[in-house]
């Protein structure tokens, strides 16, 4: 007898195709890949009780939720980008709305590409690519090279600047806080439920080919502003219970670059007639809350929306054999968090984002005789019931991950590590597979840091600082969060060289994140603190390869 040698990288392989293919006719996992707007961990599955969200903790119970995930730019053009090409920013070159990868960077691959050149059809409903501002994927969410089929837009979403929200004249106005009855808004509908019912109506179809597998990406609008839902899911929060931001003023020691002045929000009617004076505010109290009220009421709404499309999933046979990803595109507009009502930052609450990676026969053992995703009314659910929960994980994990974890999960060839120049390298990733964390969830050497990043125009807040045009970058704010600090540092940066250049330093940012996790004091200017910093600042300048364990 010949010993045969199998590495754990192997082993894993075989393992994840037993267990996908006892129940799959094609052979082959489907992956139904879920991306919501400006959603942060603010969800019950995340111990964040105060928001209604029944179907996607429902999800969370059977799946690996990862507790510590970042994505790499917190704007959704970017980031969108970043992890569907599993490619950061630098490597993109996108920082802004104005360039598409494969003519601005180079002609990388795709996560929907890679499937659909191994015999998948993929299909993309929503907001997947971004789609607003359409030269970010060649005004066509990079179709054909990406998608079997040109994507699925919401009609709808073309009134996402129009006065159709009621206010209290009588009158329509373009508003951020925008309830609304839905048989009297445009075509009778909004965005996130066409998505939903044209998911559900794709998935029925897929059900007369069971040979063939797929991969459905379905992105949700909703928590994005404006905050236009359905005004019933309003009275599931009484303004009376709604609370401020833990830590609702802008820090002492925060350095003026480092804060962005919600310019998106300013100009929606309700908060311009605020008179908020420019760059800082701040937002009245009564206002503070309903903002956050609005919020929580977009995130019940979207849950919804998820709980239909995955119901489908169910009845069409599909649950066990499809993975399931759900993730947000970056952590939301700040809800009041150091004073700031955006995203376009480097600070946890923007960076850090919900990510559930659902593998049937791996992260749902405990599912029982019962169907896995029977649709939860949020309005026949009084009092709220707790949902048992699932696996999950603490380790630091990015969105850049997806792309090789996903391709792992189901079988295919997972893309390489990007060499140090990798503009030219089609098919490569700048993440690494997290799919041996989800078997063994630990025990496995890891990532002992993340990192994003963020670019300004100047050092103190002006009308384009939350959106700066390439042209006009002159700063770049990278970020790198490991499991006890989160360091800044906003350095020099020429936008026609895409130079970075760590030796000129505009402001620093330290965070010590046991003792300080809603980053309220930066100690980084404090002399106690100075061998800290360069310590943290050669590692941040070094940049992710060093942070990584290389499993390949």
């Amino acid at each position: 007898y010949h010993t045969i040698s199998i590495t754990t990288h192997q082993w894993f392989r075989c393992l994840v195709f037993y267990l996908m293919t006892s129940s799959a006719e094609s052979g082959r996992p489907n992956v139904l890949f879920l991306v919501i707007d400006d959603l942060r961990p603010a969800l019950g599955c995340y111990d964040y009780p105060k928001i209604f969200s029944p179907n996607i903790d429902k999800l969370a119970s059977f799946s690996m939720k990862f507790e510590n995930a970042h994505i790499q730019q917190a704007v959704c053009g970017p980031s969108r980008t970043s992890f569907l090409t599993s490619r950061r920013p630098d490597t993109t070159r996108l920082y802004d709305f104005g360039s598409y990868w494969r003519t601005h960077a180079g002609n990388y691959t795709s996560l929907p590409q890679h499937f659909k050149e191994n015999g998948y059809f993929t299909y993309s409903i929503g907001k997947v690519f971004h789609p607003d501002e359409g030269i970010c994927s060649n005004y066509n969410d990079d179709f054909p090279l990406s998608w079997s089929l040109p994507a699925c837009h919401p009609p709808t979403q073309k009134y996402k600047m129009k006065q159709v929200c009621p206010g209290p004249d009588g009158k329509l106005h373009m508003n951020l806080l925008c309830p609304v009855n839905v048989s009297t808004q445009p075509e009778h509908s909004l965005p996130d439920i066409q998505s939903a019912g044209h998911a559900v109506e794709m998935i029925r179809k897929f059900s007369n080919n069971k040979s063939q597998p797929f991969f459905l990406a379905v992105g949700f609008h909703k928590p994005h502003i404006p905050y236009k839902f359905p005004e019933q899911y309003l009275d599931l929060y009484p303004i009376s219970e709604i609370d401020l931001a833990p830590n609702p003023f802008i820090p002492k020691e925060l350095p003026p670059v480092a804060f962005s002045p919600y310019t998106q929000m300013r100009i929606r009617e309700d908060v311009k007639s605020l008179n908020l004076s420019f760059p800082f505010g701040p937002i009245p109290y009564d206002f503070q809350r309903k903002i956050r009220q609005h919020y929580y009421s977009s995130v019940t709404y979207m849950d919804s929306m998820v709980g239909k499309v995955l119901q489908q999933l169910e009845q069409s046979g599909f649950a066990d054999n499809t993975i399931i990803t759900l993730i947000g595109d970056h952590g939301r507009w700040s809800l009041g968090e150091h004073g700031d009502w955006c995203k376009y930052e480097n600070f946890e609450v923007t960076t850090r984002v919900p990510m559930l990676v659902h593998v049937p026969g791996m992260t749902d053992v405990n599912k029982g005789k019962k169907a896995k995703f029977q649709y939860i009314d949020v309005f026949n659910e009084k009092p709220r019931k707790s949902v048992k929960k699932g696996p999950h994980l603490n380790v630091l994990v990015e969105a850049v991950d997806l792309f090789p974890t996903l391709a792992e999960l189901a079988q295919l060839p997972v893309p390489p590590k990007c060499p140090e120049s990798p503009f030219k390298v089609k098919f490569c990733t700048e993440g690494a597979s997290f799919a041996q964390l989800i078997e063994y969830s630990s025990g496995i050497p890891w990532k002992s840091a993340v990192f994003s990043q963020y670019p300004r125009p100047s050092d103190y807040p002006q009308q384009n600082t939350d959106l700066p045009s390439l042209k006009d970058i002159r700063i770049m704010g990278y970020t790198m969060r490991t499991h006890h600090y989160r360091y800044t540092a906003w350095v020099s940066f020429n936008p026609v060289k895409f130079f970075a250049n760590f030796s000129e330093v505009h402001a620093r940012e330290l965070y010590l994140r046991d003792s300080d996790p809603l980053e309220i004091y930066n100690v980084a200017n404090l002399k106690e603190y100075s061998n800290l910093v360069s310590k943290l600042h050669t590692r941040l300048a070094k940049g992710w390869r060093h942070e990584v364990f290389d499993f390949q």
